[in-house]
């Protein structure tokens, strides 16, 4: 059952990449609809989740919060570290190292491997806990084939590379749902990946995504798209609970 739920989860992944290119002609619009995705998935999903589930604190501070914060340094020490040396080597990309864009979609499609095997192993706990989990799965998988392919053309990657990760990401669920036949991720680790990968987006969404959307177009219709997109993972996030 997971496995076929994991079906839906690649069709919708498959949608969300779809939308993205063909919308080509209205880029700011496209870039404020996923910073608000990306930042709807990670306050109002990817955090929670990582706070309930990894329960120790360090100093005071949940490791969940720690790491969510050492994924947001990591994602900007990176990113300038590879800007630097783009800089060096005289190449221009509008600021951007691409290596940044290939890191970020492949943690997309690592965060879609993760969900995969939180499907399966819903399904192990109870028919209704797999059914809540799916719903889950299934909806906010259009906006993680949204991001991946926008996040990796932003950082100038060609289309067809674009299309090979959005596929990845598409084929990730399907290969964690059906690994959990064979084991479990334990719950801690996976919290804890998740508070790291939280930081990275938000980082991304906040000095990337969202600054390159009102860039050339402060228009009122991109603000909407951005808080279209926290509104509507939010409805995900409500409907799912």
């Amino acid at each position: 059952m997971a496995v076929i739920v994991a079906l839906g989860a690649f069709l919708m992944t498959l949608a969300g990449g779809w939308t993205a290119q063909r919308v080509t002609d209205r880029r700011h619009l496209v870039l404020g609809l996923a910073g608000g995705l990306m930042l709807g998935v990670v306050g109002l999903d990817l955090l929670p989740e990582s706070l309930h589930a990894a329960g120790g604190e360090v100093f005071g501070v949940p490791l969940a919060l720690l790491l969510f914060v050492a994924g947001f340094l990591v994602a900007h020490v990176g990113e300038r570290l590879l800007a630097v040396r783009q800089a060096a080597h005289g190449a221009e990309n509008g600021g951007r190292a691409p290596q940044v864009g290939m890191t970020a979609a492949t943690a997309m499609v690592c965060h879609s491997l993760a969900d995969g095997v939180a499907l399966g192993a819903a399904f192990q706990v109870g028919e209704g806990m797999g059914v809540a989990v799916s719903l889950a799965v299934v909806t906010h998988d259009f906006a993680d084939g949204f991001n991946t392919y926008t996040l990796t053309r932003l950082y100038g990657h060609a289309r067809r590379r674009a299309l090979m990760m959005l596929y990845a990401d598409a084929l990730a669920p399907v290969v964690g749902a059906a690994s959990t036949v064979l084991f479990t991720l334990p719950e801690e680790p996976l919290a804890a990946y998740l508070g790291f990968f939280g930081g990275a987006l938000l980082y991304l969404a906040a000095a990337e995504i969202l600054p390159e959307a009102h860039h050339t177009h402060p228009a009122l219709s991109t603000l909407l798209c951005t808080v279209g997109g926290v509104a509507g993972i939010w409805l995900v996030v409500g409907l799912a609970d």
